[in-house]
């Protein structure tokens, strides 16, 4: 008696995407950077100190139209003494990571010299450095506080794990912060609990996903929206089945080596 062998057909690939999909352009690293800046107002200030060690201290800051930040800082204090002796400085400016991985979120690290501005730039320094933080308005006018702009030559944006790039301090001083970033993470959340169903069809018909089963906004900004999106599609098969638990993590790193290899 011969056997029946079926061979099972292979799935049938997921249908095109309903319309030619382009990727959608994202912020550039100054963009990043400029938006990072504009949306806080606290960050970690690195000096010099009379030994050439490093000192960091934690400062308020306002920024100007070109993204140069404004700080007000006193001489009792050990960086604003440091940056009268040797104005070279870099400030360091993160996202709030909430509840998680402080790593994974945006930052940013300007790095430049600290100057003293006067005339019609110190008017402007002040009328930024007062917008960002108000109870500071008089400070300025005590003896030893005194306003200093941050003239940025380096810029280097962290966006999470991953995620990194340099900036020309030019382009960082041309791009704007993004305007939508204000409202972000509530039009996030508004659509993930309201409109499911429309990121849904976006992912499938927009994205090229057109076997996706769900979609969830990660974030948006000017440009598009991040979307998460669970579908069948990506699965990878090992080189035979594996025949024993204890070798599913052989099998696992063969998986990768296959990838890896050039």
């Amino acid at each position: 008696m011969t056997a029946d062998h079926t061979i099972a057909e292979p799935p049938a690939p997921p249908p095109p995407p309903l319309a030619p999909f382009l990727p959608a352009p994202r912020r550039s690293a100054a963009e990043e950077a400029r938006t990072l800046v504009a949306a806080n107002r606290v960050g970690s200030l690195a000096t010099l100190s009379a030994d050439g060690a490093p000192w960091a201290s934690i400062v308020t800051y306002g920024s100007l139209g070109d993204g140069s930040p404004v700080l007000c800082v006193s001489t009792l204090a050990e960086h604003g003494r440091n940056l009268h002796r040797d104005t070279r400085a870099s400030l360091v400016v993160s996202a709030d990571a909430g509840d998680g991985d402080p790593l994974d979120v945006g930052r940013v690290t300007l790095a430049g010299r600290a100057l003293v501005p006067d005339g019609w730039e110190e008017d402007a320094a002040r009328a930024a450095h007062v917008a960002a933080i108000p109870q500071a308005a008089q400070l300025a006018d005590f003896g030893d506080f005194s306003l200093w702009i941050l003239r940025v030559h380096r810029v280097r944006w962290v966006g999470g794990y991953g995620r990194m790039q340099s900036a020309e301090a030019d382009a960082y001083a041309a791009a704007e912060p993004d305007p939508v970033e204000p409202v972000a993470a509530r039009a996030r959340d508004h659509l993930n609990d309201d409109h499911a169903d429309a990121l849904l069809a976006m992912a499938r018909a927009l994205a090229g996903y057109t076997d996706a089963t769900s979609a969830r906004c990660d974030g948006l900004d000017r440009y598009g929206l991040n979307l998460r999106v669970q579908t069948p599609r990506a699965r990878v098969g090992f080189g035979e089945p594996v025949a024993r638990a204890a070798d599913l993590r052989a099998a696992t790193v063969t998986l990768a080596r296959r990838a890896r290899r050039p």
